[in-house]
């Protein structure tokens, strides 16, 4: 195939990844990458940023963000370029939880940790749970003021209710979701909402082990 051929390919594939364009461009792997770089593809963030995709496939996101099967793109760059992004576009900064959310993390990634010394972000601690700020110094003071006026960040559970969401899950499987968040509640001495429970046993997929997160 000559070079139009595959380009058009690409698109109606979408996405591809080098060992693919080497064989359709029947050369070696420093062309290919020469031509990725011509063409301004993008490298995918997850999957070990083995995929790309051509700059007008991307249909992104309000967050810069385009998901196409398992394969994440970013218009703001690599994963770290990204979160950055993320961090500095949000309204009240982001835990680690809603940063993983979005660039599809372990919330307990070592690499979301870094973050706390990359320049651009800041973090800071409130009510229990790190929270990923912009180091700009307007964005961090609306940042702040907005963060300030919200009791709870995110809608997740603090580190400690989250252990104490998996002890008590631990203790009492098959627990629904009202009972979980009225026994993490009383241990806590702070009220936590069920839906705060939900949104955490959905995120690590713990959904089938309790009677009632479907109501």
């Amino acid at each position: 195939m000559d070079e139009n051929q595959v380009l058009d390919r690409f698109r109606r594939q979408k996405i591809a990844t080098i060992e693919q364009l080497v064989k359709w461009l029947k050369c070696s792997v420093i062309t290919v990458r020469r031509r990725l770089k011509r063409w301004q593809s993008f490298t995918s963030i997850n999957q070990n940023g083995r995929y790309y995709s051509l700059p007008q496939i991307p249909v992104f996101d309000q967050n810069g963000l385009w998901r196409y099967q398992a394969v994440l793109f970013s218009k703001h760059g690599n994963l770290k370029q990204t979160i950055v992004a993320l961090i500095a576009n949000s309204a009240k900064g982001l835990s680690a939880v809603e940063i993983a959310r979005f660039v599809e993390l372990a919330p307990n990634s070592s690499f979301i940790s870094r973050f706390k010394s990359v320049p651009g972000v800041q973090r800071e601690k409130h009510h229990g749970r790190f929270i990923y700020l912009s180091d700009r110094p307007e964005v961090y003071s609306l940042q702040k003021h907005a963060l300030a006026s919200h009791p709870r960040a995110g809608g997740f559970p603090t580190d400690a209710e989250a252990v104490a969401i998996l002890v008590e899950l631990i203790k009492h499987p098959g627990i629904g979701v009202e009972q979980l968040a009225a026994r993490v509640s009383k241990h806590n001495s702070q009220w936590v909402e069920p839906d705060t429970v939900r949104a955490f046993l959905e995120l690590h997929d713990l959904v089938k082990k309790t009677s009632d997160t479907q109501r």
